[in-house]
């Protein structure tokens, strides 16, 4: 739906420019944007590369075990369809650790992973409640170092591009925690329905 949109917003643009006889300005500024954009990916990808990286060498360094053992209680009592030792909490604590570091893109393998893991536990075509509740506390996932939005200022040309972490923090602290309260709230009103 949402290319469809897009589409037809691009569509509208081009034919007005034929119209008002600005489609010259058009062509500049679609070859000025993908220029620009190319060299955006770029640096967003050198910045990716070494988060990754260092996301390596903390679970080589036993960080990532030491965060997962932190969180595993707090994982566990917002999961508890889960068992303790199902795969799907190891997917789940991963994509928590990598989200925290802000790495969207590295955390989806592991959120696809964690999701087909607790498919196999729920063995319905409905989503369960872990996987609402995962969904919910992934998409607004609490952030403490956010890696593109300081690479996107840096390729910008930013004299402070990591002025935002504190904004960061607080932003995803507060979001998380009233998706978790959201999602309490409904589960419990589809429980009393259900029954």
């Amino acid at each position: 739906m949402i290319n469809r949109i897009w589409a037809v917003m691009a569509i509208i643009g081009i034919v007005y420019a034929m119209i008002n006889g600005t489609m010259e300005d058009v062509n500049q500024a679609l070859f000025e944007s993908a220029d620009e954009a190319v060299t955006l990916v770029i640096g967003l990808a050198s910045i990716l590369i070494f988060w990754v990286g260092m996301m390596r060498v903390a679970e080589r360094a036993g960080i990532l075990r030491g965060l997962a053992r932190m969180f595993r209680p707090i994982v566990q009592r917002l999961f508890p369809e889960i068992p303790e030792n199902h795969p799907a909490l190891g997917y789940i604590l991963a994509n928590f650790s990598a989200n925290l570091f802000g790495l969207g893109n590295a955390a989806t393998p592991m959120g696809i992973k964690a999701m087909e893991e607790m498919k196999k536990l729920n063995q319905s075509d409905r989503a369960s409640n872990s996987m609402i509740t995962f969904l919910v506390i992934n998409t607004s996932s609490i952030t403490i170092v956010p890696t593109t939005v300081i690479g996107i200022r840096m390729e910008y040309g930013s004299l402070a591009p990591t002025e935002t972490v504190s904004t960061t923090i607080l932003a995803t602290t507060i979001t998380t925690v009233a998706a978790i309260v959201i999602d309490r709230m409904l589960r419990k009103r589809r429980e009393r329905r259900s029954t």
